[in-house]
């Protein structure tokens, strides 16, 4: 299995701060029977910039520590990419890392909101053949009071992650119900932990998946971790269309 959305550089964001605690999220992570990890740390992002140079270089530190350890999980450099007006230059300029060098980037909202130039910035990441994945829209304020603003992105081309720890209950009960309600109307595409540390922030990789089989979403489940490994293979997603009346049913919109 892959997890897609992964914060596992030390020292560098709100993530792990050794490499002992790094070590530490791999080992649960090969016991989660996790074979593939994206390294996505904050770029962009008010608090944290991870340079790409750096999440290169760590990456491949890393993997020599890993060989050395014995620990058998593949590691893959990204970056999760807090949406700026000025995020074009910086991808046109060579500054940014999509997942594992393949076509999908993964771009976080401002928690609170969706700010009005997100569609410009979506249909110019897909002018350059780049496709966004929106990172956990499940804790975005704005798509939490309106589940549809999040169907407007994806039918301008978008796609979306949810969390291993939303679908847990780990976030909270409000959470957990609006994470189901967007997958069974079919507005997510792919599966991730952002995985921080194993306390507060931890991987319940198994723990998403097995509510989403307590709630009978089987297919769903293969198709977020079917898309995971389209990423590294960078292949087009397997789509589910969203569908109007069943999210008319679930989010009482019309429209």
């Amino acid at each position: 299995m892959i997890d897609m959305h992964t914060h596992l550089l030390f020292g560098v964001d709100d993530g792990p701060s050794t490499i002992e605690e790094t070590l530490a999220l791999i080992k649960k992570a090969q016991e989660e029977g996790i074979t593939d990890m994206i390294c996505t740390s904050h770029a962009c992002h008010p608090q944290y910039d991870v340079q790409r140079s750096e999440v290169l270089s760590q990456t491949a530190l890393l993997k020599d520590v890993l060989s050395e350890a014995g620990l058998d999980v593949k590691l893959h450099s990204g970056q999760e990419i807090r949406l700026t007006e000025d995020l074009i230059g910086k991808l046109d300029r060579g500054e940014l890392l999509t997942l594992s060098n393949s076509r999908y980037l993964l771009l976080e909202l401002p928690s609170q909101s969706i700010p009005a130039y997100t569609v410009n910035i979506i249909q110019s990441m897909l002018e350059r053949e780049i496709i966004p994945i929106i990172a956990h829209p499940e804790r975005n304020r704005a798509i939490a009071e309106k589940p549809e603003r999040l169907e407007r992105l994806i039918r301008h081309g978008a796609t979306a992650q949810i969390t291993s720890s939303s679908l847990s209950g780990h976030f909270g009960k409000n959470i957990q119900k609006l994470s189901l309600q967007l997958i069974e109307a079919n507005l997510v595409h792919t599966y991730g932990s952002d995985v921080h540390n194993l306390k507060t922030r931890p991987f319940h990789f198994g723990k998403g998946l097995d509510m989403l089989e307590k709630k009978r979403l089987y297919t769903s489940a293969e198709v977020l971790l079917e898309n995971n490994e389209r990423i590294l293979r960078n292949e087009p997603f397997f789509l589910l269309e969203p569908e109007l009346a069943p999210k008319k049913k679930l989010f009482g919109f019309i429209g």
